[in-house]
């Protein structure tokens, strides 16, 4: 190491202390508009309450920003920004900048200097309509945190396909019918293509591994420049599923390793939850309406395709992981434990 270069500092592991974190300030309030059975606002909460400094937010046009903040009513208590559909990322990045600029000034009270910087979107508007703006404030380095609801759909105007939809899903603009299955094309691997952006962390999560969620959540806004954070979301109402059941069937996209839950910290990758049986894709597609068509044993062949890249993925990742052949380094702060 050159004298001119930084070491990476030594800092505690994050455990989550459920006691502990419930008691940090909570800048989401009780109230909003989402469907009954909707993770996004646990999402939120797992998330945020890991830190107990002030957050802005900027919020993608979508499920989200309409449930939590139809006017003249907002679910969160602290500074919260509608931006457009698309540029959520754009939004938060400027905002980091000003607060940049006005600290080397010296013009940010103690408070203000530890303020953080939060962007929130769905699948569309981060997969789709705003990815552009997103991959240009990661490459600029901005010192901020992109949570993605990944519903696998637009989900706010009807359940049309997104590029998170998974294939053969069943949607408004891919129903099933005598030409095609539901959607031809596969669910586009988001979390990859942003840790190909060489940012500091980056992971995948679900809010029914809540232990997981959260230590990854507190890496991420511990770090030092662009994290993001993939997070699968339930939608009873576009998934056809009973609005009780959304963890459970969350739980069930990881354990058959549909939704898999990795880190990628600093460029190391590493598998933060390997099931003790892996569990067929079955598990993850038998409760859902939206797969209803795979069940039926003519369509036998198309499930059997479908564990086959769930397959392929899998193993590809446990690839990446003993590639490195090491624990990754920590990027978080304080333990708050």
């Amino acid at each position: 190491m050159s004298e001119t270069e930084v070491k990476p500092k030594k800092v505690k592991r994050f455990v989550p202390n459920i006691k502990k974190v419930s008691q940090n300030p909570q800048p989401l309030a009780n109230g909003h508009r989402l469907c009954p059975g909707c993770s996004e606002s646990l999402i939120l909460k797992q998330a945020l309450s890991t830190i107990d400094v002030p957050v802005i937010t900027a919020n993608a046009t979508g499920c989200s920003e309409i449930c939590f903040g139809a006017y003249p009513y907002t679910s969160f208590k602290t500074p919260w920004i509608h931006s457009l559909f698309e540029n959520a990322a754009s939004v938060i990045s400027g905002i980091e900048a000003m607060h940049k600029a006005k600290l080397k000034r010296g013009e940010l009270s103690e408070k203000q200097k530890s303020v953080k910087f939060l962007a929130i979107g769905g699948d569309g508007a981060t997969y789709d309509i705003g990815f552009q703006w997103l991959s240009g404030a990661l490459e600029r380095g901005h010192n901020f945190v992109y949570i993605c609801f990944d519903n696998e759909g637009y989900m706010n105007t009807g359940y049309q396909r997104s590029g998170a939809t998974p294939k053969y899903s069943s949607t408004a603009t891919s129903p099933v019918g005598t030409e095609i299955k539901g959607k031809p094309q596969k669910k586009k691997p988001l979390t990859d293509i942003i840790a190909a952006h060489n940012i500091p962390y980056v992971a995948q999560c679900s809010p029914s591994n809540f232990g997981d969620l959260m230590k990854k959540a507190h890496k991420a806004f511990n770090a030092d420049g662009p994290a993001f954070l993939n997070i699968i979301s339930a939608c009873p109402t576009s998934w056809k599923t009973r609005p009780e059941k959304g963890l459970e069937i969350l739980q069930t996209g990881v354990d058959s390793c549909f939704w898999p839950l990795f880190e990628v910290d600093n460029g190391v990758w590493k598998v933060t939850y390997k099931p003790k049986e892996k569990q067929p894709i079955t598990h993850w597609l038998q409760n859902q309406g939206r797969f209803k068509h795979l069940l039926k044993e003519e369509n036998a062949h198309l499930v059997a395709e479908i564990q086959e890249d769930v397959d392929k993925n899998w193993e590809k990742l446990l690839r990446m992981e003993k590639a490195f052949g090491k624990k990754a380094e920590s990027i978080t702060g304080v333990d708050l434990q």
